[in-house]
């Protein structure tokens, strides 16, 4: 099967998914990419300039998977006489609605930080089907289109959430162990190994894992601890 995978913000957890997915499938995978950054930006034109890229291929295409960082519905509309009946799938890594904003983005107190939900929820609106990394994110992905349209001022269309849900599952990050076996742990040590290994940012609330571990450490609990970041 021939799949090309559109990719707004190459970079990060993004490019490592698709990487690897492109390293250990059967299938013949062609990537579409923007740089990882100016993620706004990419959010806003990034499908103009990625529906420019596809419009130069020359092959036959059998299924379009793309990340949430695009703008499907603008997207779409450009290629349409290529796309017709090619299925398209969005995975969601993770969601502008339910994404936790940093404290010190200007858009927060400006009151312009709801079009990128606008961006995701019409994506998956018009996609055939939408993968989520966990239930947890497909879950809060769902409630938070809810919590968004139910803003609006009239003609709300909460039935297109029931739409977007039954074409939405879940489908895990998968992981390359290989290398990770020389340093096997003996399933006989008593003493527990706790491990942190996300970037050290606002969106992984560091400040309440290390709170938590301050109050394990009072009680009396003993512990090591693995720190990994970037």
């Amino acid at each position: 099967m021939n799949i090309i995978y559109i990719e707004p913000y190459y970079s990060g957890s993004h490019k490592r998914w698709i990487d690897s997915y492109k390293k250990h499938s059967i299938h013949n995978i062609k990537i579409l990419h923007l740089p990882g950054n100016k993620w706004k930006w990419r959010m806003h034109g990034g499908a103009i300039t990625l529906a420019n890229q596809f419009l130069e291929l020359n092959q036959k295409i059998d299924l379009i998977l793309c990340s949430d960082f695009l703008n499907l519905p603008v997207f779409k509309s450009i290629c349409n006489q290529q796309i017709k009946n090619i299925p398209i799938v969005m995975y969601f890594h993770e969601n502008q609605l339910s994404y936790p904003w940093s404290p010190e983005d200007q858009d927060i107190k400006l009151k312009r930080d709801l079009h990128y939900h606008y961006i995701n929820y019409t994506s998956s609106l018009v996609s055939d089907l939408n993968l989520f990394n966990s239930n947890y994110h497909l879950d809060s992905y769902i409630k938070s289109v809810y919590k968004y349209l139910k803003k609006m001022p009239d003609f709300n269309n909460f039935k297109s959430i029931e739409k977007i849900k039954n074409k939405s599952s879940v489908l895990y990050i998968g992981c390359e162990l290989e290398k990770f076996k020389e340093y096997k742990i003996d399933k006989k040590n008593k003493k527990p190994l706790i491990l942190w290994n996300h970037r050290w940012e606002f969106d992984k609330n560091p400040e309440l894992f290390f709170q938590t571990l301050f109050k394990l450490k009072i009680e009396g609990f003993d512990f090591d601890l693995a720190i990994l970041g970037e």
